[in-house]
């Protein structure tokens, strides 16, 4: 026999779903920042790679479509189009330019190039042992440390060509990162660890194990401070002389599990801030030691391209306190303005 159901009223209990609404911001499952103050276009179908100058005023962008080019952000113009076979447009899949910023390298699969950012003239063409999956370069130019897929990063003479160091893996070499007067040098990879290298010895200094592969490392200019990040397992920061961890970046289980993570990083000149940029079109500025976030970013993206299409390429600090910048693989370079100079 079919009884008829009386509907009952609904009751809500306000104040606890306000109580569970600020948990779960507390918890960065809804941490929606800011947007850019401005972007530029540099690519109109998006880009495979992008660096920027240690004083933002310069960017490398290696285009989906068009090859490469040399941007001057102050002004807003494109400097040079670099591509590494004349009529062909390469798709440049790394980039890194001189903390001079002088010099640029760029890479497509094995192939490099070191540029005058002055001039846009090449300077030198060589080949690596293999793939190139990462790329760090040395004041003025003279030495290029490059993240290989036959399990190691090498350091080259990228003036005169050679190899001049190599730093064995067990697995691919996914990110590097030298410190600016590169006498060290940071490696991440594929077989779960980051180690630390002396550059005149070849010796490894330091040792860090991640429960996954890491993805990301980068330096501190003075090379006191590290950070390397593991997809699934946690952005650690290091002291480099002790080998002691001394945090992490907090990211909340909700954005793990949805398989956000970080993909680029700097330090401030003077070490004291982070910047990063996630898969999900995030740039978020971390005070140190305390790893407190201090300031959100949301980067728009282009209408057509998936969520996880527009992560960031890379980020980095200008000569103005009040303006950072982030590059996302859409194809833009976003202005992020502070709320107050900090």
């Amino acid at each position: 026999m079919l009884h008829a159901l009386r509907s009952r009223p609904v009751r809500i209990d306000i104040p606890r779903l306000l109580a569970c609404l600020v948990l779960l911001f507390a918890l960065g499952g809804c941490d929606a920042g800011r947007m850019p103050s401005s972007s530029l276009e540099v690519a109109d179908k998006g880009a495979f790679s992008a660096a920027l100058s240690l004083d933002g005023n310069l960017a490398v962008v290696g285009s989906l479509t068009h090859g490469g080019s040399l941007w001057d952000i102050g002004t807003n113009e494109r400097r040079f189009n670099w591509n590494h076979r004349s009529g062909e447009y390469s798709p440049l899949t790394a980039a890194a330019i001189s903390p001079d910023a002088g010099y640029a390298i760029t890479a497509e699969n094995d192939s490099l190039v070191v540029w005058n950012t002055a001039s846009g003239a090449a300077i030198t063409f060589f080949s690596a042992p293999s793939q190139v999956l990462s790329m760090a370069l040395g004041p003025q130019g003279q030495h290029a440390l490059l993240g290989l897929s036959d399990d190691s990063a090498v350091l080259f003479d990228a003036l005169k060509g050679g190899i001049l160091r190599v730093f064995p893996h067990q697995g691919r070499v996914r990110s590097v990162a030298l410190n600016r007067d590169a006498t060290l040098a940071l490696t991440g990879s594929e077989d779960d660890t980051a180690r630390l290298w002396d550059i005149a010895s070849g010796r490894e200094l330091q040792r860090w194990e991640h429960a996954g592969d890491v993805r990301l490392v980068t330096l501190s200019g003075d090379g006191a401070r590290a950070l390397s990040v593991s997809k699934y397992d946690r952005a650690a920061l290091w002291d480099t002389s002790t080998g002691l961890e001394i945090g992490s970046l907090p990211v909340s289980r909700w954005r793990t599990v949805r398989g956000e993570t970080f993909t680029a990083a700097a330090f401030s000149p003077d070490g004291t801030r982070l910047l990063t940029g996630t898969t999900d079109h995030r740039v978020q500025l971390w005070q140190l030691p305390t790893q407190r976030q201090v300031e959100a970013w949301e980067l728009p993206r282009r209408a057509d391209w998936k969520r996880s299409g527009a992560y960031v390429l890379t980020v980095g600090f200008t000569t103005d306190d009040r303006l950072l910048l982030g590059v996302s693989a859409d194809g833009f370079i976003h202005r992020l303005s502070l709320a107050a100079a900090r």
